[in-house]
């Protein structure tokens, strides 16, 4: 299964030419590329799908979506590689 899993983009930085961000994950934090959402900033929530940030979304639906994905916690940790805390 592959997922889409909202993020807090705590960092952005340069790497070889491509917009990388540290994104926070509900405690989880991993690094995703930005190049597909130039104007995700920090403190934006975006949407990361196989280290790639695919589209912003709001703080709430960000927070709605990884209450569902908690209570899908096998899927999760499949996808991240750890559970979400």
């Amino acid at each position: 299964m592959c997922l889409g899993i909202p993020g807090q983009v705590l960092e952005i930085r340069d790497d070889a030419g491509l917009r990388m961000a540290t994104v926070d994950f509900g405690g989880v934090r991993r690094e995703a590329c930005l190049d597909y959402t130039p104007g995700a900033g920090v403190g934006a929530y975006v949407i990361v799908h196989v280290g790639f940030a695919i589209t912003e979304v709001d703080e709430a639906e960000a927070r709605r979506t990884l209450d569902v994905l908690r209570a899908m916690a096998d899927a999760v940790e499949t996808e991240l590689g750890e559970p979400l805390p």
